[in-house]
């Protein structure tokens, strides 16, 4: 028998042919679920299919723990069981050289790649949106910064061969419906829309992947909404034509105009997919309203990132908007990751000080005073308001 922990560190040296939890028990009565090696105090939202939320503290630092990072499964059937010994990634379609690769091909037969980055449903922030949408009601913890380590799928793809006039590349994992009538989830990436930094994750913080997270290999598209970011991946196949399966035509969508949004009640003309992070900076600490004495010393701070840009100014304001000043920045880990963020002042007066804060990336776009809606709720990224007493 060996610990969880025993089995991680072998499964990292691929020691170890079967990695199994037997405790992954998703009918149980919620405040009795034990979901393996994550942490009890995640929100959750669901327990089947899975949708586990972060609460805020843990994003007092840097890097989010993997035991802390938030949970989002599409259907019921995720895989709990995967012997390392007979997966393998297959690599199939219009390719010259249809490849069936282990972990261990992956990790020694290609150059290593790490960053890194933040991952973020698209739904994010949801249960902020007024007038109110259905969906997952998320209010900030479906997010998180992980550092990745794996493989550049155009690294993968070059050795395949990808033929002419490949049009699409899709994304599949093992995760299975409940029944056949419901959709598979599988992404795609148009073959012009590639870039470098997508790679195939092997592993998270220098661990394993937590089988929750999408062991054993996650694909990894840095700067997009993780929508697109496939789970326990076994599948990338080349198409000769444009992908229309249903979590492309028709789930994850916005609507296809400058702002991505709409008002309420109106139906968009066209939609396209949901890529890009918009802007986006939160509060964490302090993370509610907070009562402070007169003259005493208030310290504020949170995490701002973008889609594939860094944040290079944080703006706060204690007055409601009405005038800005600049927050000192944390460590700068890369356009991918999310910096934190420091304000501190000391109040002159007794009263509500309304505290607000605005990020802005490297090529000017920041966040709207009013969240842009769409039916579906998806990039909220409206500037947070938070209210400090002063007695």
């Amino acid at each position: 028998m060996y610990t969880r922990r025993q089995l991680l560190k072998q499964a990292a040296a691929l020691g170890l042919s079967t990695f199994y939890f037997k405790n992954l028990n998703f009918d149980a009565v919620a405040d009795e679920i034990s979901f393996p090696e994550k942490s009890k105090d995640l929100i959750i939202l669901s327990p089947r299919p899975p949708l586990l939320e972060t609460p805020n503290k843990y994003f007092k630092k840097l890097i989010t723990p993997k035991e802390a990072l938030f949970v989002r499964w599409h259907l019921s059937g995720i895989p709990t069981y995967i012997n390392l010994d007979e997966f393998r990634l297959k690599v199939s379609g219009n390719v010259e050289n249809p490849l069936e690769l282990t972990i261990q091909d992956l990790m020694t037969k290609f150059e290593p790649v790490e960053y890194v980055a933040v991952i973020q449903c698209a739904g994010n922030g949801r249960s902020y949106v007024k007038p109110s949408v259905p969906g997952a009601q998320w209010k900030y913890g479906a997010m998180g910064n992980v550092k990745w380590t794996g493989v550049r799928l155009k690294d993968i793809l070059n050795k395949a061969g990808i033929k002419k006039g490949s049009v699409d590349v899709v994304f599949n994992g093992l995760d299975v419906p409940p029944m056949p009538s419901t959709p598979d989830v599988v992404k795609s990436i148009p073959i012009d829309e590639l870039f470098d930094d997508i790679i195939v994750a092997y592993k998270m913080n220098d661990e394993p992947i937590p089988m929750l997270n999408g062991f054993p290999l996650r694909l990894i598209v840095p700067g997009w909404y993780a929508s697109l970011w496939i789970k326990s991946l076994s599948d990338i196949t080349v198409t000769d034509k444009e992908f229309d399966g249903f979590w492309v035509k028709s789930a994850y969508r916005v609507p296809d105009n400058p702002c991505r949004c709409i008002e309420p009640g109106e139906t968009p003309e066209k939609t396209k997919p949901v890529h890009r992070m918009r802007t986006y900076s939160i509060i964490i600490d302090p993370s509610d309203t907070k009562v402070v004495k007169l003259g005493e010393k208030v310290k504020i701070m949170g995490v701002a990132f973008s889609g594939g840009y860094s944040v290079n100014q944080v703006l706060v304001s204690i007055d409601g908007g009405k005038s800005w000043s600049k927050a000192d920045l944390g460590k700068d880990l890369g356009r991918y990751s999310w910096i934190q963020w420091f304000y501190e002042f000391t109040p002159k007066r007794k009263g509500e000080y309304i505290v607000m804060v605005l990020a802005i990336n490297s090529i000017g776009e920041g966040q709207p005073l009013k969240g842009l809606w769409n039916p579906s709720g998806y990039e909220w990224n409206e500037i947070q308001k938070l209210t400090i007493k002063v007695v």
